[in-house]
């Protein structure tokens, strides 16, 4: 059933390339690229090459996880619905509860990392410009990302893809540009252990740069709460996460092998995300103007992130608001973009205020910080709970169709993968590379304390008062389209989980 209905998305409004390119937007490779994977090279050195290596295996099995679990149940709820349907609807919805609070705090983290960029940017060229007005460039993006999502799945999806193909397209380039001056330094032993940082020699600098670089990943799940408005999301889905997360790992992969043998492996260890030793720096110094588009590259991951994860944050509220989970209101549509227009709404106020009242509160660069550890701990969380859920589902709902490889094998390595990425995020000390967190940036976990708390309290109300919202957290809303016949799920997967 295509086109639109009186409640639902728009159906079979994007496909493949769109949904794809929801969930690398999500993952910011550009971004990621310039600040996120450089902080693993004080510990991995020149073989931070390797470590990315090792972080894309690491993620993959978590994507696997995902796609298998968005091919057997497409649904706006996705990580709520996923862990409903594989462990129980309780959990499903304290997941759904903490995964709709993070990604709705991801645009305003995109826009403070917009904001501090074009301001510090344009200060470094004309220093007539404030340093610190950073706050009309945050505000200009919310205004954007806010009109393409109240357009629809479709202008938001075509919009982040033309942003995400610029940013990947640009850092490719430059990679390849960087590999052919290297020339003769081009070497492989950026793949062993032999350049790791003083004091990490050897597998144990691996690791910790894989932990740091395993969170530049998070996101590769987002083109699933996009499912309802996709054609042929069973397909479509599977293909998306894992095609999202396998391109740009290699991405990855190339862009630090590049800069690793340009730079220098035995110097790399104080290669890092600002100044000389950076992509911007290195640009800067040999590359001429090609600064000036890995800078607009940069800017343009933030809008693009910013945008995917609005999706993905009111896509997962509509889906809550549809079952009477969260205010009613969540689920009302536009009538010709079928779009969740008060979800929008409340993004954009969420968004502009936390980006706003943290950033003048603080600075916009501790605020970001404190937001980043704030998402990636619960982010993190999430992707351990989906991989348990997977290995629940094809247990207890679908041993015709259980591979002891894919859901269980997989499982258990996924976690195994993201539980040193969590503990790093939450600044536990549980391996000598973690460092502990200081104010405010320690104040994450409180605050996700106190959102889960607020959760598990009308969790109790819900299930004293309306249990059977709760139970409806695991409900697939595709009934009305088909499955292909070697597709088609149990009971369990087209109606209400029983608790």
């Amino acid at each position: 059933m295509s086109g639109e209905s009186d409640s639902g998305l728009l159906r079979d409004a994007i496909g493949l390339r769109e949904v794809l390119f929801q969930s690398v937007t999500a993952m910011a490779p550009a971004a990621a690229i310039a600040a996120s994977i450089p902080a693993g090279a004080a510990f991995a050195g020149g073989s931070l090459p390797l470590s990315v290596l090792v972080a894309l295996v690491a993620c993959l099995f978590t994507a696997s996880c995902v796609a298998e679990l968005a091919r057997r149940l497409p649904a706006a709820g996705s990580v709520a619905t996923y862990s409903a349907q594989g462990l129980h609807p309780v959990i499903g919805f304290l997941v759904g509860w903490g995964y709709v609070f993070v990604e709705a705090l991801v645009p305003a983290l995109l826009l403070l990392q917009l904001g501090f960029t074009t301001a510090g940017t344009l200060h470094q060229e004309w220093s007539s410009y404030p340093a610190d007005l950073w706050w009309p460039w945050s505000l200009l993006g919310a205004l954007i990302i806010a009109l393409v999502g109240y357009s629809g799945a479709r202008a938001s999806a075509r919009f982040g893809t033309v942003l995400g193909i610029f940013e990947v397209l640009v850092f490719v380039a430059f990679a390849v540009l960087l590999i052919g001056q290297a020339g003769a330094d081009n070497t492989l032993s950026v793949f062993g252990t032999s350049h790791t940082a003083d004091g990490y020699g050897g597998i144990s600098g691996i690791f910790a740069g894989s932990v740091y670089t395993v969170l530049a990943f998070a996101g590769f799940e987002a083109a699933a709460p996009l499912a309802e408005e996709t054609r042929n999301p069973r397909r479509t889905m599977r293909r998306a996460v894992l095609g999202a997360a396998l391109s740009i790992g290699l991405v990855y992969v190339l862009t630090t092998y590049a800069m690793s043998v340009y730079f220098g492996p035995d110097r790399f260890a104080g290669f890092g995300g600002s100044g000389a030793a950076s992509w911007e720096g290195v640009a800067r110094a040999s590359f001429g103007l090609f600064w000036v588009l890995l800078f607009l590259a940069v800017v343009n991951s933030t809008v693009a992130n910013a945008n995917a994860c609005a999706n993905v944050s009111t896509r997962t509220a509509f889906a809550l608001g549809r079952i009477g989970v969260f205010p009613r209101a969540f689920a009302r549509l536009h009538p010709r973009f079928r779009s969740p227009v008060i979800g929008v709404a409340v993004q954009f106020v969420i968004a502009v205020g936390a980006a706003l009242g943290l950033g003048l509160a603080y600075d916009p660069v501790t605020a970001f910080t404190l937001l980043a550890t704030v998402i990636v701990t619960v982010i993190t969380g999430v992707y351990i709970i989906v991989n348990l859920s997977c290995a629940g589902y094809f247990l207890r709902r679908r041993r015709d169709a259980f591979n002891p490889v894919l859901h269980l094998l997989f499982p258990v390595l996924g976690i195994t993968a993201f539980v040193p990425a969590l503990l790093t995020a939450a600044g536990i000390p549980a391996f000598d590379f973690v460092s502990e967190l200081s104010a405010p940036v320690s104040y994450a976990g409180p605050v996700v304390g106190v959102w889960m708390l607020i959760g598990i309290v009308v969790l109790v109300v819900l299930l004293r008062r309306h249990p059977e919202r709760v139970a409806q957290t695991g409900r697939i809303h595709l009934d009305d389209t088909p499955a292909p016949a070697a597709e088609a799920g149990t009971e369990a997967e087209t109606g209400a989980v029983q608790p």
